[in-house]
């Protein structure tokens, strides 16, 4: 019993470590903020060109992700509503 205990709070601490991580990843003020920094950085010379195009495309491949389950997300809840 108290080791389904244990694993049970364990399971609900890593989907709360996941969902948090996800927000970091996912959320797209977020990413905008680093994108519009990273610009910042490499116009004022702070980071070396090559640098600045890895994170950038990094980032735009992070946002569009985002993007992506941003749309995904509305469309659920749009179908879900429609089966109402």
């Amino acid at each position: 019993m108290i080791v389904y205990g244990s694993l049970k709070l364990l399971k609900k601490i890593a989907e709360q470590v996941k969902d948090e991580a996800d927000k970091e990843l996912y959320d797209l003020p977020t990413i905008e903020k680093k994108l519009i920094q990273l610009q910042m950085q490499e116009e004022l010379g702070e980071i070396p060109e090559d640098e600045y195009k890895e994170k950038e495309e990094q980032l735009l491949a992070r946002y569009e992700t985002a993007k992506q389950k941003e749309i995904d997300e509305a469309e659920a809840m749009i179908q879900q509503k429609e089966d109402e």
